[in-house]
Protein backbone atom coordinates (compact mmCIF):
# COMPACT_ATOMS: atom_id res chain seq x y z
CA UNK A 1 0.00 0.00 0.00
CA UNK A 2 3.01 2.42 0.71
CA UNK A 3 4.67 2.16 -2.61
CA UNK A 4 1.28 2.65 -4.63
CA UNK A 5 1.45 6.65 -5.45
CA UNK A 6 -1.67 7.51 -4.97
CA UNK A 7 -1.46 6.54 -1.08
CA UNK A 8 1.73 8.48 -0.60
CA UNK A 9 -0.21 11.62 -2.57
CA UNK A 10 -3.52 11.38 -1.28
CA UNK A 11 -5.21 11.63 -4.54
CA UNK A 12 -7.63 8.34 -3.48
CA UNK A 13 -9.90 10.57 -1.67
CA UNK A 14 -13.44 10.50 -1.65
CA UNK A 15 -14.12 14.51 -2.76
CA UNK A 16 -17.84 13.57 -3.22
CA UNK A 17 -17.55 14.31 1.01
CA UNK A 18 -15.79 17.96 2.30
CA UNK A 19 -15.69 16.42 5.53
CA UNK A 20 -12.87 13.33 5.04
CA UNK A 21 -11.09 15.75 2.88
CA UNK A 22 -7.16 14.82 3.90
CA UNK A 23 -5.39 18.55 2.48
CA UNK A 24 -6.84 20.67 5.00
CA UNK A 25 -5.09 21.34 8.32
CA UNK A 26 -7.87 21.24 10.50
CA UNK A 27 -8.80 17.45 9.52
CA UNK A 28 -8.18 15.09 12.75
CA UNK A 29 -7.91 11.55 12.55
CA UNK A 30 -11.56 10.40 14.56
CA UNK A 31 -12.50 6.55 15.40
CA UNK A 32 -15.97 6.19 14.64
CA UNK A 33 -18.32 3.73 16.29
CA UNK A 34 -22.62 3.33 16.96
CA UNK A 35 -24.25 2.36 20.14
CA UNK A 36 -27.32 0.03 20.42
CA UNK A 37 -29.85 2.72 18.55
CA UNK A 38 -27.70 2.72 15.99
CA UNK A 39 -26.67 6.07 16.11
CA UNK A 40 -22.80 6.35 14.99
CA UNK A 41 -20.77 8.38 16.90
CA UNK A 42 -16.83 9.51 16.61
CA UNK A 43 -13.62 10.38 19.12
CA UNK A 44 -10.47 12.44 18.55
CA UNK A 45 -7.83 9.25 18.35
CA UNK A 46 -5.38 11.23 20.27
CA UNK A 47 -7.35 10.45 23.53
CA UNK A 48 -7.99 6.82 22.52
CA UNK A 49 -5.51 4.64 24.89
CA UNK A 50 -6.75 1.36 22.44
CA UNK A 51 -9.48 -0.18 20.91
CA UNK A 52 -10.43 -3.92 21.95
CA UNK A 53 -12.63 -6.46 21.61
CA UNK A 54 -13.38 -8.90 24.12
CA UNK A 55 -15.23 -11.76 25.39
CA UNK A 56 -18.09 -10.63 27.39
CA UNK A 57 -16.82 -12.78 30.35
CA UNK A 58 -13.37 -10.48 30.50
CA UNK A 59 -15.60 -8.24 32.23
CA UNK A 60 -16.01 -8.58 35.48
CA UNK A 61 -19.46 -7.08 37.08
CA UNK A 62 -19.58 -5.55 40.27
CA UNK A 63 -22.42 -5.91 42.78
CA UNK A 64 -24.27 -3.12 43.71
CA UNK A 65 -22.10 -0.75 41.23
CA UNK A 66 -23.89 2.12 38.83
CA UNK A 67 -26.39 0.50 36.18
CA UNK A 68 -23.80 2.48 33.63
CA UNK A 69 -21.14 0.17 34.72
CA UNK A 70 -20.59 -3.35 33.24
CA UNK A 71 -17.86 -4.24 35.59
CA UNK A 72 -14.13 -4.02 35.13
CA UNK A 73 -11.61 -5.34 32.81
CA UNK A 74 -7.94 -6.21 33.49
CA UNK A 75 -6.05 -4.11 30.50
CA UNK A 76 -2.21 -5.29 31.30
CA UNK A 77 -2.52 -5.45 34.87
CA UNK A 78 -4.41 -2.25 34.75
CA UNK A 79 -8.24 -2.50 36.35
CA UNK A 80 -9.97 -0.31 34.22
CA UNK A 81 -14.32 0.03 34.55
CA UNK A 82 -15.93 -0.53 31.57
CA UNK A 83 -19.39 1.14 30.88
CA UNK A 84 -22.28 0.72 28.57
CA UNK A 85 -22.03 4.14 26.66
CA UNK A 86 -25.17 3.90 25.31
CA UNK A 87 -26.97 4.15 28.73
CA UNK A 88 -24.00 6.43 29.86
CA UNK A 89 -25.39 9.08 27.04
CA UNK A 90 -29.29 8.41 28.17
CA UNK A 91 -30.06 5.36 25.65
CA UNK A 92 -32.91 3.42 27.00
CA UNK A 93 -30.91 0.29 24.88
CA UNK A 94 -28.81 -1.47 26.46
CA UNK A 95 -25.97 -3.10 25.23
CA UNK A 96 -26.24 -6.51 24.04
CA UNK A 97 -23.65 -8.26 25.83
CA UNK A 98 -25.21 -11.76 25.06
CA UNK A 99 -22.21 -12.18 22.30
CA UNK A 100 -19.40 -13.63 21.40
CA UNK A 101 -17.21 -10.43 21.88
CA UNK A 102 -18.24 -6.85 22.69
CA UNK A 103 -16.13 -3.49 21.23
CA UNK A 104 -14.67 -1.79 24.20
CA UNK A 105 -12.83 1.55 23.50
CA UNK A 106 -10.47 2.90 25.97
CA UNK A 107 -10.00 6.64 26.63
CA UNK A 108 -7.69 8.52 28.57
CA UNK A 109 -6.67 11.95 30.41
CA UNK A 110 -3.80 11.83 32.66
CA UNK A 111 -4.52 9.20 34.98
CA UNK A 112 -7.84 8.25 33.92
CA UNK A 113 -8.81 5.44 32.08
CA UNK A 114 -12.06 4.16 31.30
CA UNK A 115 -13.33 2.18 28.68
CA UNK A 116 -16.40 2.41 26.72
CA UNK A 117 -18.52 -0.41 25.34
CA UNK A 118 -20.03 -0.02 21.92
CA UNK A 119 -22.22 -2.22 19.98
CA UNK A 120 -19.96 -1.86 16.27
CA UNK A 121 -16.59 -0.03 15.58
CA UNK A 122 -17.11 1.99 12.14
CA UNK A 123 -13.47 2.77 11.50
CA UNK A 124 -11.11 5.34 11.35
CA UNK A 125 -11.41 8.86 9.32
CA UNK A 126 -10.02 11.83 8.68
CA UNK A 127 -12.78 14.29 9.51
CA UNK A 128 -12.60 18.11 8.81
CA UNK A 129 -13.31 19.91 11.96
CA UNK A 130 -14.48 23.19 9.57
CA UNK A 131 -17.77 21.30 8.93
CA UNK A 132 -18.37 20.18 12.73
CA UNK A 133 -21.93 22.06 13.49
CA UNK A 134 -23.80 22.75 16.84
CA UNK A 135 -25.48 19.55 17.68
CA UNK A 136 -29.33 19.87 16.93
CA UNK A 137 -32.09 17.27 18.00
CA UNK A 138 -29.69 16.06 21.25
CA UNK A 139 -31.23 14.42 24.55
CA UNK A 140 -30.45 16.70 27.41
CA UNK A 141 -28.51 13.82 29.05
CA UNK A 142 -26.06 13.37 25.37
CA UNK A 143 -25.47 17.17 24.89
CA UNK A 144 -22.89 17.41 27.97
CA UNK A 145 -21.40 15.05 26.23
CA UNK A 146 -21.00 16.38 22.44
CA UNK A 147 -18.82 18.90 21.33
CA UNK A 148 -20.80 18.66 18.08
CA UNK A 149 -21.85 17.26 14.65
CA UNK A 150 -21.32 16.54 10.98
CA UNK A 151 -24.35 16.15 8.89
CA UNK A 152 -23.89 13.34 6.55
CA UNK A 153 -25.14 14.15 3.21
CA UNK A 154 -24.87 10.49 2.08
CA UNK A 155 -27.23 9.14 4.71
CA UNK A 156 -29.87 11.62 4.75
CA UNK A 157 -31.44 13.11 7.61
CA UNK A 158 -28.20 11.54 9.73
CA UNK A 159 -25.04 12.78 11.64
CA UNK A 160 -22.13 11.89 12.95
CA UNK A 161 -21.86 13.34 16.55
CA UNK A 162 -18.34 14.03 18.09
CA UNK A 163 -18.15 12.89 21.70
CA UNK A 164 -16.36 15.17 24.42
CA UNK A 165 -14.20 12.39 26.14
CA UNK A 166 -12.43 15.09 28.70
CA UNK A 167 -16.72 15.74 29.56
CA UNK A 168 -16.94 11.82 29.69
CA UNK A 169 -14.26 11.20 31.96
CA UNK A 170 -14.92 13.87 34.20
CA UNK A 171 -18.74 13.28 34.58
CA UNK A 172 -20.45 13.47 37.87
CA UNK A 173 -22.55 10.70 36.39
CA UNK A 174 -20.18 7.72 37.36
CA UNK A 175 -21.18 8.06 41.13
CA UNK A 176 -24.70 7.69 40.32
Amino acid sequence: MVNKPDFLEGSGQDHSRPELQVESPETELFLRFYIPSNQEFALLATGIREVIELSPDRITPIPNASALLLGTLNLRGRVIWVADLGQFLGEPTALNTNRAEIPVIAIEEQDTIVGLAVEAIGGMDWLDVKHLVAPTRVPDTMAPFLRGEWILEAKKNQCLRLLDQTAILRSTRWAG
